[in-house]
């Protein structure tokens, strides 16, 4: 596995990225040899962020924790990923490496596998066909903001009507997700 760290207004020693490659190396058991971690730290508010985004192949995964420790946060980040990975297993299995599930426990380290848990189907509860509009992304916004949504589709005519989301994010500002075409 490849690992790219970034610090976001904060420095770090060494010693911290170290500690978050030996935990998030755990991980290596799940994905194939192109596997790639990207772990971004941050501080806010006296908070220690870490985001956590591992790709292999088409499969992309990605987790955000914040606690007031920064190795508690790492180990925080790990346990939420291998959550997801058991929670998404079935689906996941063909994507992953092969027998990524079998247990095995080394003898110097504790176990930490997150408790099995039953998977629930994607269940569709509601369907909406509405036409997508060619609109600039300043038109998107208004109109997502009239309609007091979290985000909207359109097609985006400063780049020849192709498909686009534009999005409310949790810092109040906005986002736009764009086709790669």
């Amino acid at each position: 596995m490849k690992f790219v760290f970034t610090d976001k207004k904060v420095s770090l020693p060494a010693k911290v990225h170290a500690y978050a490659e030996k935990k998030v190396g755990k991980l290596d058991r799940y994905f194939k040899a192109d596997a790639e971690a990207a772990i971004v730290f941050s501080v806010e508010k006296g908070r220690n962020n870490v985001e956590l985004t591992v790709r292999s192949g088409s499969t992309i995964i990605r987790v955000a924790e914040s606690t007031s420790d920064m190795f508690a946060t790492v180990d925080a980040a790990v346990a939420s990923v291998e959550r997801q990975l058991r929670k998404n297993k079935a689906r996941l299995e063909k994507r992953l490496r092969e027998n990524a599930f079998e247990r095995s426990v080394e003898a110097e380290e504790p176990s930490t596998f997150v408790p099995e848990t039953e998977e629930e189907e994607f269940q569709i509860v509601r369907t909406k066909r509405f036409p997508i509009k060619l609109m600039s992304v300043e038109e998107a916004v208004l109109q997502m903001n009239l309609v007091d949504h979290t985000f909207f589709a359109f097609k985006n005519a400063e780049a020849d009507g192709a498909f686009a989301v534009v999005y409310r994010r949790n810092d109040g500002g906005y986002g736009l997700i764009e086709d790669d075409v």
